[in-house]
């Protein structure tokens, strides 16, 4: 089921498909605003917070990936990327980005929905104040495990959904190693070995934040023939 409470923007250039989806969406309960490009996005984040963002990559002038950077130097909002590049290297560049999902062109809107669902699935929840935190130390980072909060110092670390998901996985059974299989399957996703590039990308990108060196990573450790092991203090 859909959570009546989200927030959506759409961000397409195409008037049909926007208007299409704006409706289809909230038939199914969502709150949702729409964009007919980037610039236009970028006017109504300014004043705005959504729950999650759909955006389409082949637009004219400033294109959906390029918009994903901006985004996520401001924010760890979800992002779900509509391409109908079928290429993987252009899925892995959306996911570099920092985007938390794609889907190709066509699909099928029920898949669409299905996908919204299961990434705002993944976003931390708010624990109650009195919840008692459980935090786990990798080297300056403190990362609150109850709350999905991470901390450089006194700074907030801004995590993606699928950053988020990931975190909470590993810290399941810390000093683990999961295979990539075991994290395609955990985050929710098809198998295939393109589900598997991609959680290596995220990966790289949760290191950066997570790494004083991310090519040596002390605690966010590949273990070879086995997969990657959360190593805290």
């Amino acid at each position: 089921m859909s959570d009546p409470d989200a927030h959506l923007l759409i961000v397409d250039d195409d008037e049909r498909i926007r208007g299409l989806l704006q409706k289809f969406l909230m038939r199914h309960g969502f709150l949702v605003s729409a964009a007919r490009d980037a610039g236009h996005a970028r006017r109504i984040l300014a004043g705005l917070d959504f729950d999650l963002i759909v955006l389409d990559v082949m637009m004219p002038g400033e294109d959906g990936v390029s918009l994903t950077r901006f985004i996520r130097e401001k924010s760890a909002t979800p992002i779900l990327l509509l391409t109908a590049r079928a290429e993987t290297e252009d899925r892995i560049a959306g996911l570099e980005a920092g985007a938390d999902d794609y889907l190709a062109k066509p699909f099928e809107p029920k898949e669409l929905l299905l996908r919204i669902n299961a990434i705002l699935r993944r976003m931390p929840e708010v624990e109650p104040e009195t919840a008692q935190p459980k935090v786990i130390s990798l080297g300056p980072i403190r990362y609150d495990v109850e709350r999905g909060e991470m901390w450089r110092g006194e700074d907030p670390v801004r995590l993606t959904a699928t950053e988020a998901q990931l975190m909470r996985i590993f810290c399941k059974t810390p000093g683990t190693a999961l295979s990539r299989n075991q994290l395609v399957e955990e985050l929710g996703r098809d198998k295939g070995q393109a589900q598997e590039r991609a959680v290596d990308v995220q990966i790289t990108r949760l290191r950066r934040k997570l790494e004083v060196n991310p090519k040596e990573p002390r605690y966010l450790q590949t273990v070879r023939g086995a997969g990657y092991m959360l190593s805290p203090d």
